[in-house]
């Protein structure tokens, strides 16, 4: 039985864990950083204790200091959320090790699922179609022209450890090939210390439909239908719904067989997510397996009645599915809005500084999962997430209505968010009729935006966080509604979707 979790996360996520904590009767056990002292989940947490500086690679990205700190606080299991450590096979194999349990799936399914190549070469060998492309990392770049004029362009490059759109470029011919080769190699480098890359074909203009599947260590499979996650910026989802507007009943038999039959190629247990790409001729390609909690996980817990968290911890503690396929039904719509700090008119900019003012919004069918207050801090060294608003509905469009309405009333004041941009997006008529796909952002929506868009510039973003926090230790009455800090874009895009 689990009776002490530590959770290896911080934010929204860490708090929705102990959520499910507490209803359950277990005590959570939370980590926190320097700039994490005062956070929510800390607040929230049964126990709380110190992991290191601000800087992720000395706190939430440390394995020994995870592992020493869950031995130290007698927890029975590590819940990794999503995210950090969460989809590294070695610090799973770490905790296994070191006989504390591990809330998600064992180190072998990771190591076989984690990397980009593995998957594709797993998924191939047991049917489950994938893009045309390499099932090897591709090393050097004369090797990379060969491939990618097999393939035939545009093709795309991606990190082989990667997730989260870094490590992508796409490469429309082979004068580019060969800068597009090594930013991506080094971006991944960076970002997941495997600079291996991999190339594929483009599909033009496809969905993004992902399936979440779910496993005990019985043997027991199912699936919760899927989520359609079209709406992207930078290759990150941003808005995300379920079910799917583009799914239909034979797709949604070949999405969902296929999601079974790639959980079950790597003997996979607890909850998962493989994701498929649609292209206009209606074929599904897997495109990965992402072998944590999702962030969208919500919207799927809205149509399903199944708490994902909570079934995570008692699949870990060695349970069955509380569960049968046969009784998992589709009922009603959710979506699900990202509220990020960041500059939409400065190409999705992170926005640093301290929450002044956060209000709320209610309604029926509204959820808030959130990890932030009045006067948290939104930290350069963490991903600039602060909330998500879910809007559950019978059908599609009163979900959509419902989202409307909550982002109209949420209220956030001391950094510059994205709500005014979902808002927009909510009212178009391609996302309205379903007829988007993953390049909605960048078709309709920048070439509306004043000015020339640009690539993301470290020194004028350093400047920018140095102006800011200049203007945080004044008088919080400085910062009022007309403060350019936080309200340009906002009310240019109001203007524009109205």
């Amino acid at each position: 039985m689990i009776k002490r979790i530590l959770i290896a996360n911080r934010g929204e996520i860490a708090v929705r864990i102990i959520k499910a904590c507490r209803e359950m009767g277990i005590a959570s056990i939370a980590v926190y950083s320097d700039d994490d002292k005062q956070s929510l989940h800390v607040r929230h947490a049964d126990e709380a204790y110190y992991l290191g500086p601000s800087p992720a690679s000395e706190s939430y990205l440390s394995i020994p200091k995870i592992i020493d700190l869950a031995l130290k606080t007698n927890a029975d299991a590590i819940h990794p959320g999503y995210g950090f450590l969460s989809e590294k096979a070695e610090f799973i194999k770490a905790v296994e090790d070191s006989g504390i349990i591990f809330i998600g799936p064992s180190s072998e399914s990771v190591e076989k699922m984690g990397g980009k190549t593995s998957a594709r070469k797993l998924m191939n060998k047991h049917n489950v179609p994938i893009v045309p492309g390499t099932i090897e990392s591709v090393s050097t770049v004369p090797e990379a022209v060969k491939i990618a004029e097999e393939i035939g362009y545009p093709v795309m490059i991606k990190a082989a450890a990667g997730g989260g759109g870094k490590g992508m470029r796409k490469v429309n011919a082979s004068s580019e090939l060969e800068s597009a080769f090594h930013l991506a190699s080094n971006e991944a480098l960076k970002s997941f210390g495997n600079q291996e890359i991999y190339i594929e074909k483009f599909i033009e203009d496809p969905k993004h439909i992902e399936v979440q599947i779910i496993a005990d260590k019985h043997g027991n499979y199912a699936h919760l239908f899927e989520r359609e996650c079209s709406v992207q910026r930078r290759h990150q989802k941003v808005v995300e719904e379920a079910p799917s507007v583009s799914v239909d009943h034979e797709i949604r038999e070949k999405l969902t067989t296929s999601a079974l039959n790639a959980a079950k190629a790597c003997g996979y247990y607890n909850a998962g997510t493989v994701e498929f790409l649609l292209d206009k001729k209606k074929n599904v390609y897997f495109l990965e397996m992402n072998t944590r909690l999702q962030v969208e996980h919500p919207v799927t817990e809205l149509i399903t009645g199944i708490d994902i968290v909570k079934e995570q911890i008692r699949i870990a503690a060695g349970e069955k599915l509380s569960f049968r396929q046969e009784d998992i039904r589709i009922n009603g719509h959710a979506i699900e809005c990202r509220i990020y700090a960041e500059d939409v008119e400065n190409n999705f900019s992170p926005s640093i500084g301290q929450i002044l003012h956060h209000r709320l919004p209610s309604g029926p069918g509204i959820r808030i999962d959130r990890g932030i207050d009045v006067l948290s801090k939104v930290s350069v060294y963490y991903d600039p997430m602060l909330s998500k608003v879910i809007a559950y509905g019978k059908n599609r469009d009163e979900s959509i209505q419902r989202m409307k309405l909550a982002l109209g009333a949420y209220q956030i004041v001391g950094v510059i968010t994205n709500i005014h941009a979902f808002r927009w997006v909510l009212s178009r008529e391609s996302f309205l009729n379903g007829s988007f796909d993953i390049n909605f952002i960048e078709k309709e929506f920048m070439p509306l935006l004043p000015g020339k868009w640009k690539e993301y510039d470290a020194a004028e973003y350093e400047n920018a966080v140095s102006i800011l926090a200049a203007l945080l230790k004044n008088k919080e009455s400085e910062f009022k509604s007309e403060t350019p800090c936080f309200s340009k874009s906002n009310k240019w895009i109001e203007k524009r979707y109205e």
